[in-house]
């Protein structure tokens, strides 16, 4: 599993943001994209769901032609498409990426708590809970409200910008806009 992307070629990097629920995750994630794109990174975010999820809803044409038997539906608008696709299992945040993702520097993927990539953990000292992570993990840091003692980088839960900095340190190279592939 590859941890840098100094080509602006090849696989695309993951990190992941876990953590406890309520703990903050995706609050710093869309701390963390702004930060990244100010730069000239192109991000995409992959957000697992253990609950599931419908963006079909009932009696709309996308959901007709999945109920009439279709494996998967592409909804396009000037503006956005959606792929609908039926899965036979709950793929991996690597398959996610090399299935759908493209044009982006990096990928930000929340909820998979359990994954091989690179993990932030968000640990809020309020919620009273132990850590998910340790560096075995492939825990690179820890996103925290109250001073730690760990054996990872500790970053000010409300840092954005150096939670970025951290992930541009570690994963990324050249800015879009100074590549020549761009």
């Amino acid at each position: 599993m590859p941890t840098h992307n100094t080509s602006g070629e090849g696989i695309i990097p993951i990190v992941s943001i876990v953590g406890k629920s309520g703990s903050g995750k995706t609050t710093l994630i869309e701390k963390i994209i702004p930060e990244l794109t100010r730069q000239g990174w192109r991000v995409a975010t992959i957000k697992h769901s253990r609950r599931g999820f419908d963006i079909d809803r009932e009696g709309k044409d996308s959901w007709r032609h999945r109920e009439a038997g279709a494996r998967m539906t592409v909804m396009v608008s000037p503006e956005q498409i959606a792929v609908v696709e039926r899965s036979e299992r709950d793929l991996d945040i690597g398959e996610l990426r090399d299935r759908y993702i493209h044009g982006v520097d990096i990928v930000l993927s929340e909820g998979f708590k359990g994954n091989e990539y690179p993990k932030i953990e968000v640990f809020r000292a309020a919620l009273k809970r132990e850590m998910l992570c340790s560096k075995a993990d492939n825990l690179i840091a820890v996103a925290s409200d109250v001073p730690m003692e760990i054996d990872v980088p500790r970053l000010d839960i409300n840092d954005a910008q150096a939670i970025a900095h951290l992930i541009i340190d570690l994963f990324l190279s050249t800015p879009r806009e100074e590549r020549t592939d761009a």
